[in-house]
């Protein structure tokens, strides 16, 4: 697998850079809304403020993972989803045990008893409320780095190991059995080509350094990971990746803030379209990428 590097030249951040960003920066990245890593797709997408910036579409990943939340969360959603918007689910629990506190219309009292538990409320013989576990991972060419927030799906969490292809929980009683802490070893994520949706499978690919465990312990700390293992929902729709058009340019948007028609153009000549341009390649992309924000 080909690792994903801030730079180009394959260099590492030097530590004099690694304080937090400056004001400019903040500025031009938009609303801090951290960092995390999507598999929307079967593809590694980064995710920085809502807005997809890279994509990498090897199979695997090799990750340390610092922190996970303490237990699976649920969310269910009453529409269809629509790719490339991430809405707040109709209602949520960060526990899987009782809908949060925020929700208006909760559709139960209690996860256990609700009716979008129950197999087949969803496609098929699925769940409609689905099960996911937030984890804290950095990468293993840049574990002083960026924190960031990888969501693992109900499949790629529960299941049965097949040899070495463990879901996360497996995963986790395996390194547990040989007492062995998941913070102290390099993690290989690999997507399940046998599944129709994206799945994670996991395994250990070699022990961290006595330095790269006490950065991983350090990272695991920070409240960049903290952030990245809680359950929050926004109450407003935000992008998951970057839309065809900003909302500011939506029929809905334009029609509040124009007050009464414009005079109608003078006919120009139509211009053929000039092509787009081609897409940057990650590495050129990512090594204009910088540092730590909020989801």
């Amino acid at each position: 697998m080909s690792e994903i590097t801030l730079f180009k030249s394959g260099a590492a951040l030097p530590d004099y850079l690694r304080s937090d960003e400056d004001d400019f920066t903040r500025r031009l990245a938009g609303t801090p809304q951290g960092k995390s890593i999507s598999i929307d797709g079967g593809v590694w997408r980064m995710i920085v403020g809502g807005e997809e910036i890279a994509k990498n579409e090897d199979r695997a990943m090799n990750f340390v993972v610092v922190n996970a939340a303490p237990s699976v969360s649920r969310a269910y959603y009453a529409g269809s989803y629509v790719k490339g918007q991430a809405t707040a689910p109709d209602c949520w629990s960060a526990d899987s045990k009782t809908p949060d506190a925020s929700i208006k219309n909760p559709q139960s009292s209690a996860c256990a008893t609700c009716p979008q538990n129950i197999e087949g409320s969803g496609e098929g013989k699925s769940r409609a409320c689905r099960f996911f576990l937030n984890t804290a991972v950095v990468l293993e060419g840049d574990m002083q780095g960026n924190v960031y927030r990888l969501k693992l799906p109900s499949k790629s969490y529960f299941g049965k190991p097949e040899g070495e292809k463990m879901p996360f929980q497996a995963y986790a009683k395996f390194l547990s059995g040989h007492g062995i802490p998941m913070g102290g070893v390099v993690t290989e994520a690999r997507f399940d080509t046998s599944e129709s949706v994206p799945v994670l499978k996991f395994r250990a690919v070699r022990p961290l350094t006595k330095p790269e465990w006490e950065m991983s312990r350090q990272q695991g700390k920070t409240e960049d990971a903290q952030r990245a293992i809680e359950t929050k929902f926004s109450t407003t729709n935000v992008a998951a990746n970057v839309p065809a058009l900003p909302e500011s340019f939506t029929p809905e948007a334009t029609a509040a803030v124009v007050e009464a028609p414009a005079p109608a153009p003078a006919k120009r000549e139509s211009k053929k379209a000039e092509p787009a341009a081609a897409p940057k390649d990650v590495k050129d992309v990512l090594a204009q990428w910088s540092s730590d924000d909020e989801e």
